[in-house]
């Protein structure tokens, strides 16, 4: 069977003997190319699940909306990760999550209408193929994966600091507040976001450069350590700012610094969640 007739297979089990209340996984979108999301409550209806390379959404996100109830989700790597962060900060339980990890090949480009044989950029960076972890495998786990590498981030390291500058500038007085990074990030789950908060006030109503930059360095720095790296941000944002490079350098110095990735497994804390005294590290150098 080919991963759709697997997942439906199993989505079909898994509602009929009543192990879920819901399967959270994919189907064809109205303009018969892109995958959107779906939410599978009867067993007759798991027939319009699919997965292919347009599966680009990262389902984990949705699962804060279902705590506490038995739920399980269609999940490649990145989205694992996600799941992994989310029971880590206790956002979601373990026992009411069933993993139907995938083997992932990577995501492509759509536009226009059109499926690209281009993958998207994340996915061209990606190492990882195999979740982490799963309650049932979609695929074959392939050979262990390569070392990370941030490419990107190097090529940004290497411009001088006024160059850099100069480059966020750009791109942050295109940021227009619609905030959809934050609605489409599973990393970004506050009751009450810093940028809607009136007392006190962070950041100001207006769209002004300035306040641009506040919004999109601080939602960075709220994300270090804990972001995962499937580029929801940056794959909705509709002034195609650079969003994942700033949380990938976020993310290589972590890894630098104290050898933690976000989501790589339930248990570990973060690095800034936890405090040890043992733990000396001099800034800067």
């Amino acid at each position: 069977m080919n991963a759709t007739e697997q997942i439906v297979a199993k989505a079909r089990e898994l509602l009929e003997s009543g192990t879920v209340e819901c399967v959270i996984g994919y189907e064809r979108a109205t303009d018969g190319v892109n995958a959107r999301p779906l939410f599978v409550y009867q067993a007759e209806e798991a027939g319009k699940l699919i997965f292919d390379q347009t599966c680009a959404h990262n389902l984990a996100k949705y699962l804060l909306n279902r705590k506490g109830k038995a739920t399980a989700i269609v999940a490649k790597p990145c989205d694992v990760r996600a799941v992994n962060l989310l029971i880590n900060e206790h956002q979601v339980e373990r026992d009411k999550v069933l993993i139907i990890g995938v083997v992932c090949p990577g995501m492509v480009e759509t536009k226009w209408g059109r499926v690209s044989e281009k993958l998207r950029q994340a996915c061209e960076l990606c190492r990882e193929h195999t979740p982490v972890v799963y309650d049932f495998l979609v695929g074959e786990p392939g050979d262990e994966e390569a070392a990370v590498e941030y490419p990107d981030v190097a090529r940004m390291e290497a411009l001088a600091i006024e160059e850099r500058r100069a480059f966020w500038e750009k791109q942050f007085s295109r940021c227009i507040r619609c905030y959809a990074c934050r609605q489409a990030c599973p990393g970004c789950y506050c009751s009450e976001c810093f940028a809607e908060r009136l007392d006190p006030l962070w950041v100001g109503i207006r769209i002004a450069p300035s306040e641009s930059w506040i919004w999109n360095t601080m939602r960075a720095f709220h994300l270090a350590g804990r972001c995962i790296g499937c580029n929801q941000c940056e794959r909705v944002c509709p002034m195609n700012i650079p969003l994942s490079l700033l949380n990938r350098k976020l993310e290589k110095e972590t890894l630098e610094l104290f050898g933690y990735r976000a989501g790589v497994d339930a248990e570990t804390p973060a690095p800034f969640a936890t405090f040890r005294k043992d733990e000396k590290l001099e800034v800067g150098e």
